[in-house]
């Protein structure tokens, strides 16, 4: 292995800078379950303003805060309605069901977005016999969907429709701000219809962890309980939040770096032979690309690569992922597009990785 890595893998890979970290050594701390943390209260404060709802409350993750939202909305027996490729049912470990008891429905959309006409005549009928549909979870950006953003007019066809039918909306916003970015809108605007949203900072704004949920004070003062009751009850939590405000500050302006590699990134392997990617489809920091079958499987590629010190994923048998972030210059991302080149040159069926990835079992 090399002494250098390129990792592509994901965006959580980032780690803190150390004017983030000074950020943290010097943040004002309490104790966050008596609201007594003046950082985590600033951060929540500041989520509302930005937002525009009521009241936030902080969270170990992204999973934790969808999860918040989630049983905020609904009870054991309800189900709720999803795109196919979401992250809520995919890729939170079953939670839903093990932590809540509720279902999820898996609607096929396309390029992992839901519009009204995909989720139209799937609300369940008043019958003893039958869940209740309860919600609707929306993701932008799309994480397997291909990291897409939401046009803002379909996510308030989406949500008017919802609240139309009685359904509550869940916006996972794991990459919300690249989806502003790259949308050139507001996240106030992007946010306007939903009930609640997830935000977390530990992807595209480099935070080592920590996530927020936000919505009515209603819901929030339920979310919190259900904080509590999944182990998420924060003390002196002001030295994660103090990340979160750093990166409030630096490093949303700059997300249109990562897009603009991901963009170049996507060109330089379009060349090569055997693999094929849609350059006018990549929009953010997330880069899908297919490799020929006769040249080997994803996992092997992803070994072979990872033997010349660049880290990219599987996504599928054939499909790889990869993720430009802060941490990965211009440079880098063009020479993780000449490391594939030469594993395409040199063969790499040799390797023994497997096809791996959440829709990859052999």
């Amino acid at each position: 292995m090399p002494d250098t890595v390129i990792n592509m893998l994901s965006d959580t890979v980032t780690r803190p800078t150390l004017q983030m970290r000074q950020a943290m050594a010097n943040a004002e701390v309490g104790d966050d379950m008596g609201g007594e943390d003046p950082t985590v209260n600033r951060l929540e404060a500041r989520m509302c303003e930005l937002l525009n709802k009521e009241a936030a409350v902080f969270a170990c993750s992204g999973t934790q805060s969808n999860q918040m939202g989630v049983r905020t909305h609904c009870v054991p027996g309800d189900e709720l309605l999803i795109e196919t490729s979401g992250h809520i049912a995919v890729f939170e470990g079953g939670a839903p069901a093990a932590l809540s008891g509720v279902m999820c429905r898996t609607l096929p959309g396309r390029r992992g977005m839901l519009d009204v006409s995909d989720l139209e005549g799937h609300v369940k009928a008043d019958n003893q016999h039958l869940c209740v549909t309860r919600l609707v979870c929306l993701e932008n950006t799309t994480n397997a969907g291909g990291g897409f953003a939401y046009p803002v007019e379909q996510l308030k066809r989406v949500c008017d429709w919802a609240h139309s039918n009685g359904l509550k909306t869940h916006l996972d916003g794991a990459r919300l701000f690249n989806a502003a970015v790259a949308s050139k809108v507001s996240v106030k605007e992007i946010c306007a219809g939903f009930d609640t949203v997830s935000i977390c900072f530990s992807k595209g704004l480099g935070c080592p962890m920590g996530s927020v949920l936000v919505g009515s004070a209603q819901d929030i003062r339920k979310a919190r309980r259900v904080r509590k009751m999944l182990g998420g009850a924060l003390r002196q939590a002001g030295i994660v939040a103090a990340a979160a405000v750093y990166a409030l500050d630096n490093n949303i302006d700059r997300l249109v770096e990562d897009h603009a590699n991901a963009k170049a990134f996507a060109e330089a392997i379009s060349s090569i032979d055997g693999i094929q990617v849609e350059v006018s489809n990549v929009e953010t920091n997330l880069v899908f690309f297919n490799l020929a079958k006769e040249l080997g499987n994803a996992g092997q590629l992803s070994q072979a690569l990872r033997e010349r010190g660049v880290r990219i994923g599987g996504m599928g048998v054939q499909t790889l992922r990869a993720c430009t972030h802060l941490d990965v210059s211009r440079e880098q991302c063009l020479q993780a597009a000449s490391a594939i080149r030469e594993c395409v040159r040199e063969g790499f069926q040799q390797y023994r990785g497997l096809p791996f990835g959440p829709f990859a079992r052999a």
